[in-house]
């Protein structure tokens, strides 16, 4: 199994303990890494022993990671409405990458409570998550 997490920004729930522990289970990490302005993600194997180094937008990314595709993605989300659409931080870069990734990995988001919108008003592009895990237990899907 490989699973897409992500390096917290911009007060993104933090998930690095949980990866350590992941990772010691066994399981296949993948971090994003922006490899150009308005193209879709690489995903790049991660672990607690990586070499990190600063990337686009100053995030920090796996230096020497293999690349990979995920099974499931872990994808942090500042808003989300009732039909699952997430809102991110403005690039577009998940739906980018997932709208290109077949087969369609299982899409999992991650916030804090207080970050549900009646919509977000969707563009063709978005892509909806499968389901959603809220800081204060909620579980959408």
């Amino acid at each position: 199994m490989s699973l897409a997490v992500y390096w917290p920004i911009r007060g993104e729930p933090d998930l690095r303990p949980w990866m350590h522990a992941a990772h010691a289970a066994g399981v296949r990490l993948l971090l994003p890494v922006v490899v150009e302005d308005h193209a879709p993600l690489e995903f790049r194997t991660w672990s607690p022993e990586s070499r990190m180094t600063r990337g686009v937008w100053n995030i920090l990314v796996p230096a020497d990671g293999e690349p990979g595709l995920p099974d499931t993605v872990i994808a942090p989300l500042v808003g989300v409405d009732d039909d699952l659409f997430r809102l991110g931080n403005g690039g577009g870069y998940y739906d980018r990458t997932l709208a290109r990734l077949e087969p369609r990995p299982r899409i999992i988001g991650v916030g804090f409570s207080g970050c549900r919108l009646p919509t977000i008003y969707p563009m063709p592009w978005d892509i909806p998550m499968t389901e959603v895990l809220l800081s204060e237990g909620t579980h959408l899907a």
